[in-house]
């Protein structure tokens, strides 16, 4: 069975982006959400990305959960897999095929703000696994959460979130994201986390800044997004890619650096903005964690943390917390 519930249309997605770009580029300093990375080019160039020698997180948690799904389903012992965002990869595959073999599940919610992505994702799914509940919801997590599809009666639920996806919130609204989480699940649910981890900081930049420069295309991506969608004209090669990793908040920042004194117009919205030489902007934050942290942080928002699966090198987590 395969269903879909819409709950961004693409005058939603517009208005968000208006948003976004009129208050981002009007801050001091200038910022935009990284969400606004994924056209059709930049979700190609992620793809692009997580095949890279320098890029590990992708391949460490997929080690993990190759090793570790069936640990998983047997501790969550649910019935329903709720995914925020992805719902289509090799790790979600993965995750299904453990929790279908214990025997419980029925059910899976795809959650992704790409509707015509989710569709299509989420029906090959369905394909797959003839007999599973396949109901995907089109929308933005961090605003929708109370929006997924009501749980039946003494059902399980494990609801995931891989891909170190939390890592791009500052602690301030992760903590309140995963408040909401708490808000949705009930007794006997679990949340599976993939986290990256504290590591060397040569090796966190060198995922972030590539030899053959995939990611610094796919940063300034955001600019061509703007471009197509708000008629602006940037000139994405007058910003330089920067990666950094700051020792103190334990993240990487990603953030495009001008070249020049230049002023860009934003059609769209009737503005103009000016940066100057060597001015920068923040595209992105990917916090690392370590296991004493995020344990806290799941206490906090009413979770226990039960297991902690790392991969070989110990590169990355997936943390697995029950509801208290």
């Amino acid at each position: 069975m395969f269903r879909i519930d819409r709950n961004l249309t693409a005058d939603d997605l517009d208005k968000a982006l208006r948003a976004d770009v009129a208050e981002g580029l009007s801050a001091r300093p200038k910022r935009l959400p990284p969400k606004w990375f994924y056209d059709e080019r930049g979700s190609a160039l992620f793809e692009e990305i997580t095949a890279l020698p320098e890029y590990y997180p992708t391949r460490a948690e997929r080690a993990i959960l190759e090793l570790r799904a069936d640990a998983v389903a047997e501790s969550a012992d649910a019935e329903a897999l709720i995914e925020l965002g992805s719902g289509s990869g090799i790790k979600t595959r993965l995750l299904l095929e453990a929790m279908g073999d214990h025997g419980r599940l029925n059910r899976f919610v795809p959650v992704d703000v790409s509707g015509d992505f989710l569709a299509s994702s989420a029906r090959r799914v369905a394909d797959d696994h003839p007999g599973l509940d396949v109901h995907a919801v089109v929308g933005d997590f961090e605003e929708h959460l109370g929006l997924l599809p009501v749980a039946s009666a003494g059902e399980r639920r494990l609801l995931a979130v891989l891909g170190s996806t939390i890592g791009n919130q500052e602690p301030g609204p992760r903590a309140a994201f995963l408040r909401d989480v708490r808000g949705v699940l009930g007794h006997g649910d679990s949340l599976l986390l993939g986290v990256d981890l504290v590591k060397d900081a040569a090796r966190l930049v060198a995922a972030y800044d590539d030899a053959q420069g995939i990611t610094a295309a796919f940063n300034r991506n955001v600019l061509n997004v703007i471009n197509h969608k708000l008629g602006a004209d940037f000139d994405p090669a007058a910003f330089d890619h920067l990666a950094r990793w700051n020792a103190e908040r334990e993240w990487i920042e990603m953030r495009l650096r001008s070249r020049t004194d230049q002023r860009v117009r934003i059609a769209g919205l009737g503005l103009e903005v000016d940066f100057a030489a060597g001015e920068e902007m923040l595209t992105e934050i990917s916090a690392k964690f370590r296991r004493e942290g995020l344990a806290a942080e799941l206490d906090a928002a009413g979770f226990d943390l039960v297991h902690w699966w790392t991969d070989p090198d110990g590169d990355f987590a997936l943390a697995l917390a029950s509801v208290r």
